[in-house]
């Protein structure tokens, strides 16, 4: 009996110590499977995540091509007044703009002519995404060349892009008698330039400080090789000349051979001497070339049907219709020529037709809540600042926030494009 136990429990102990060595010899082949199955599972999870996780650069690429213009004309269409998304950036929360330009500091009392969207007819503009045209133009220099009204545009430019600019990474230059006015980026190694040259070809009213009250103005329509000097290298060159032609009789338009009386004819052929600087050197590979049309004034207000208004002074709301291309100061002769100057470059030149769309604004030029533009004087104060229209009030430039942004707008559009 006992050795029937001891056999029992001897068989009983082998097929254990047999069970062990199986269970021994499969332990490998199970860790194994396990950490396959677990690298597997482990994998999945992390494409599940990459899928649902968004880097910004994917998003603002994604952003680009959902927004993208294509050949819309972004240049016809209607004002929507828009009080979400418009104004662009607050008046007071911009660091870097002017009182020039600060209507509301300067003692307006009316905000609606911040809040008016541009909307093309067969398209939407993209919104402004600033990281986005940061990145679009990292690395490169933004030049606007031109007049006051183009200084307009380079405020304009500023504050739409600093506030996503932390402090100590931006940097203004901006000295009034300086041709050349910079906003520095550091992260992006940006830079967002103003060059004054209001007849693009040189003059005595270069630099800014060489302009005396009505004394005559010497235009050299054949000479722009000493501005040009300055725009060579840049990426993107964005050119305006337009108010300082209209300035007679205090102009002289002087050639190497004779004076040009007629304003017309010296207007194309400064613009000629422009063009062939721009075609002998802007190489396309390296540099985008744009134009923008006239800039109109808002001086005669029979033009949008208010004779008893002396101009733009009073004006809080857009000209809901225009039948017609009024003057409005903005001499439409000069428009086509510069859009046929232009337009018959050898290289592409993006003309950007600002003039019709802006007609629409009377309600948004600086009228007298404006100081002496940034080129000298003293800022008067309030008590000196007569509101008085037919004398006092500027019906060419604009507040900013303001037109100047849809501008920027179109411009954006168009880079953010190529």
């Amino acid at each position: 009996m006992n050795s029937f136990r001891l056999q029992v429990s001897f068989k009983a102990l082998k097929m254990k110590h047999s069970i062990d060595n199986k269970r021994f010899k499969y332990f490998p082949v199970v860790i194994l499977l396990t950490i396959i199955l677990m690298s597997l599972l482990g994998l999945f999870l992390y494409n599940e995540q990459i899928k649902s996780f968004s880097f910004p650069e994917a998003e603002e690429s994604s952003d680009l091509e959902e927004e993208s213009i294509g050949d819309c004309d972004i240049f016809t269409g209607e004002w929507i007044l828009d009080n979400v998304t418009h104004p662009l950036y607050e008046e007071d929360q911009c660091e870097f703009l002017s009182d020039w330009v600060t209507c509301l500091k300067n003692g307006r009392q009316d905000s609606l002519y911040q809040n008016w969207r541009w909307q093309p007819r067969d398209c939407s503009l993209p919104k402004f995404n600033a990281k986005l045209f940061l990145r679009k133009i990292r690395g490169k220099r933004l030049m606007f060349v031109g007049d006051s009204m183009h200084l307009n545009q380079w405020y304009s430019m500023v504050c739409m892009v600093q506030s996503v600019i932390p402090p100590g990474k931006k940097t203004m230059i901006d000295e009034n008698l300086r041709y050349i006015r910079y906003f520095k980026i550091e992260d992006y190694d940006v830079s967002i330039e103003f060059y004054w040259a209001p007849f693009l070809v040189e003059s005595s009213a270069d630099p800014p400080n060489m302009r005396s009250g009505n004394s005559e103005i010497r235009v050299k329509l054949d000479s722009i090789s000493k501005h040009g000097e300055n725009w060579k290298g840049v990426d993107y060159l964005i050119f305006n000349t337009f108010i300082w032609w209209t300035k007679t009789p205090s102009l002289k338009f002087l050639s190497a051979k004779h004076e040009e009386k007629d304003m017309y004819v010296a207007y194309e052929k400064g613009l000629r001497t422009w063009a062939n600087w721009v075609e002998e050197n802007v190489d396309t590979k390296h540099t985008s070339v744009f134009f923008n049309s006239l800039s109109p004034h808002h001086n005669w207000s029979p033009d949008w049907n208010n004779p008893k208004a002396i101009n733009c002074a009073t004006e809080t709301t857009p000209i809901v219709n225009i039948t017609r291309p009024f003057e409005g100061g903005a001499k439409w002769k000069l428009f086509d020529i510069t859009e046929h100057v232009t337009q018959t470059l050898k290289l592409p030149v993006h003309y950007l037709k600002i003039t019709a769309l802006s007609q629409y604004r009377k309600d948004a030029h600086s009228s007298f809540y404006a100081v002496p533009w940034p080129a000298g004087g003293k800022k008067p104060s309030s008590s000196t600042r007569k509101p008085e229209p037919k004398s006092s009030a500027d019906c060419a430039h604009w507040c900013l926030p303001g037109v100047p942004d849809t501008w920027n707008e179109l411009l954006y559009a168009k880079v953010i494009a190529s």
